[in-house]
């Protein structure tokens, strides 16, 4: 009974920490448009000039990673390098995609009036060794522009500190994590533009 009772307890500290640990999203410039008569919105995302954790250039991130796994197995960094770019296509973009369209009671489509381009500008991939973790967690910048004419900006948000894990921690996946992350941005984004 005492073990449940600590189970209980763990499982209510985490879930608080989980929620204290939000993102925060501001109207950097311009003015969110009312989307109420919208059906839909195109997204298109960007990852030019990211810092990641410690290294002001992914670049320099993902060099220093593919030696570190190369030097542990042969091959294993240059297949890391590969999947880390891949997972933005085939994880991240499609997981804002639901959670947004989720939240916001607007479909993607490429036709749409309005193009919402996320640009990703700071990666903390965390980690979890199941012993000890660290949260992943991105920082972005929204632009809402017109599909017709995208040099016009009718706003720009930024989005800071939007977390991921996965929800029971098993998440020792680097793309996992992130793809959280993506998730966490996608609904806050729904919440805020459907309000």
């Amino acid at each position: 009974m005492k073990s449940l009772k600590k189970i209980i307890l763990l499982f209510a500290v985490t879930f608080i920490s989980l929620h204290m640990y939000a993102q925060r999203i501001r109207v950097v410039e311009g003015k969110v448009p009312d989307l109420k008569n919208e059906k839909s919105v195109n997204t298109e995302f960007t990852y030019n000039d990211i810092s990641v954790g410690k290294f002001d250039k992914e670049a320099d991130y993902i060099k220093s990673k593919t030696e570190e796994y190369n030097k542990k197995e042969a091959g294993r960094g240059d297949s890391w390098a590969k999947k880390w770019v891949e997972d933005r296509e085939l994880r991240y973009e499609p997981k804002f995609d639901e959670l947004f369209t989720k939240y916001s009671d607007l479909s993607i489509d490429n036709n749409a009036r309005y193009t919402i381009i996320f640009h990703t500008t700071f990666m903390e991939p965390g980690f979890n060794i199941g012993i000890t973790r660290k949260n992943a967690f991105i920082n972005g910048e929204v632009l809402i522009v017109e599909t017709a004419d995208k040099n016009n900006v009718i706003a720009k948000l930024s989005i800071d500190k939007a977390p991921g894990n996965s929800f029971w921690g098993n998440d020792y996946d680097t793309g996992e994590r992130l793809s959280e992350t993506y998730a966490t941005a996608g609904k806050a984004l729904g919440k805020y533009i459907k309000k």
